[in-house]
């Protein structure tokens, strides 16, 4: 009975010192709100939830890439929010809430950065201003990851098309990498 209680507390715990070791600068959306009010800039969301496995590759396959962490903390407000955190976040006038259901549940401010498509991990581009530039549902490799990121952190998507872009971006990763990771 003990172990049980144990178990989910050392996960937690390893779950915390494994953010703690991110080359990310991880905030709070509170923190990025805060921030953005003295220095406007990109923001991204990494939504996750504690139970998917396929965010802890992310976590320690691309979020770990020193490139990848690079322009994460140059050009945007890197921020990680749990899609079943149960603290309510005021934004724009509005409070957002846990909304429980079966065993579980999920957050209203992931349900709107995700267009109430709950899949995990997905990761939320948002304008300067906190509009809705692109949510990329899915696990993403760094090769490929950093493409999307220079894409959007250098401001390249405000005047160039996405299929435009692939073909004049130049990979630090070599020719190989988009197999890689």
């Amino acid at each position: 009975m003990l172990s049980r209680k144990i178990v989910p507390v050392l996960f937690f715990i390893s779950i915390v010192f494994a953010a703690a070791q991110s080359p990310v600068r991880w905030l709070t959306f509170e923190e990025a709100v805060e921030k953005s009010k003295t220095e406007k800039r990109l923001i991204f969301i990494d939504v996750y939830t504690d139970w998917c496995g396929w965010c802890k590759v992310m976590d320690k396959n691309t979020f770990s890439e020193p490139l990848i962490a690079k322009i994460l903390n140059e050009k945007f407000y890197p921020v990680k929010f749990n899609a079943e955190q149960r603290e309510d976040v005021m934004f724009q006038g509005n409070r957002f809430k846990f909304v429980p259901y079966g065993n579980g549940g999920s957050h209203e401010l992931a349900a709107a950065l995700l267009n109430n498509r709950l899949s995990y991990p997905t990761v939320v581009f948002l304008d300067e201003n906190f509009g809705m530039i692109q949510p990329l549902p899915g696990y993403q490799k760094a090769p490929e990851f950093h493409k999307i990121i220079q894409y959007i952190g250098e401001g390249h998507f405000r005047k160039t098309k996405w299929a435009d872009w692939q073909n004049v971006y130049k990979s630090p990763y070599g020719s190989g990498a988009a197999a890689g990771n």
